[in-house]
């Protein structure tokens, strides 16, 4: 639970990510500015949200390190999927180098695991969990990277990444259905302990999951969906507007019962928010992101939100990633 502190923390945070000061919180019959034009005058500037470039730098726990033990990365592809039939995908995993066999390790998921597996990337996730895991900041965690589902027979002859881009993408992570849920339980996970032999603890509070727009909402619905496998959750500049509903999410979580489920929410001042299409109801990715927080603030969820400069990219959700992780992880026994 919140303090009162904390809430009011909170509380100002969202009001500054709104634009809110003083003068307009103001009690009614105080004046704080006489030269302030009426509400009824529409006033509009050309440009109301110039974007400014802003480059978020890595830290020391993103980059390699002498003498730090590094963990395996192994590839893999899923071409016989049935709950999304038609469709392969490339895929990994990471072990820590110290991982044992004895100890269950914890679990963490990535959608896009493309982007979150390379080393010179905006995550760098391997280097990360090498770094924390080393130092015992976070648990010794096992990483399945996913991407999503090409529609054909045959992988497209070009390297792994966004071009061209999986053509069932959308369907997968914008869908608020249980479909990838299900994706993760009866097939991923089932075929990773199996095939590689690997002691996964069955503990739902050490099973996390982590995504970039799209994929960060699919992130969020596996775990709404399935708190009884998945309750840390990562969203990096969060699709929750309306492609397929997803604007809809913070209304469900006020009018649902309280869910054990940690999140973590990353987002910045640049995205997707300035073209007018990102204008229209339900489809600012901003506001989407503001009403998400104050949704979870309202129902007393375990939630931190870091709110940036940046666009809709994983710069700055890259940078401050060690310490997503020692967040979300804080509690949790090494």
């Amino acid at each position: 639970m919140k303090t009162i502190a904390e809430r009011l923390t909170v509380l100002s945070v969202l009001a500054c990510a709104f634009g809110v000061s003083a003068a307009d919180t103001a009690p009614a019959g105080q004046t704080t500015n006489t030269n302030r034009p009426g509400t009824n005058r529409v006033q509009r500037v050309a440009v109301r949200f110039p974007k400014t470039e802003v480059k978020y730098e890595h830290g020391p726990a993103s980059q390699r390190k002498e003498g730090v033990p590094r963990g395996k990365v192994t590839d893999f592809d899923w071409t016989n999927s049935t709950v999304f039939p038609g469709t392969i995908r490339h895929c990994s995993i990471y072990v820590p180098a110290q991982y044992d066999a004895a100890k269950p390790a914890v679990l963490m998921v990535f959608q896009d695991g493309h982007t979150y597996q390379k080393e010179d990337g905006d995550f760098r996730v391997p280097v990360v969990f090498d770094n924390l895991i080393a130092t015992k900041e976070m648990p010794v965690t096992i990483a399945v990277f996913i991407d999503p589902g090409f529609k054909a027979k045959e992988f497209p002859n070009a390297p792994r990444g966004w071009q061209p881009q999986p053509q069932n993408r959308s369907f997968e992570y914008d869908s608020m259905t249980t479909n990838y849920a299900e994706f993760l339980m009866s097939e991923i996970l089932p075929f990773v302990r199996k095939e590689y032999k690997l002691n996964i603890t069955d503990d739902p509070e050490g099973h996390a999951i982590c995504g970039i727009s799209s994929g960060a909402i699919c992130a969020w619905t596996v775990a709404w969906h399935r708190p009884d496998q998945f309750r840390k959750v990562v969203s990096h500049v969060g699709s929750f507007t309306n492609i397929r509903g997803g604007d809809k999410y913070p209304e469900i979580i006020r009018t649902n019962d309280w869910k054990p489920i940690r999140i973590f929410i990353q987002d910045g001042a640049n995205d997707l928010r300035s073209s007018p299409q990102n204008r229209r109801p339900g489809w600012n990715w901003v506001i989407a992101n503001h009403l998400l927080a104050a949704a979870l603030e309202e129902k007393d969820y375990d939630y931190k939100y870091v709110f940036g400069e940046g666009g809709h990219n994983g710069n700055h959700g890259g940078t401050i990633f060690p310490d997503t992780m020692r967040w979300l992880w804080r509690d949790y026994p090494r």
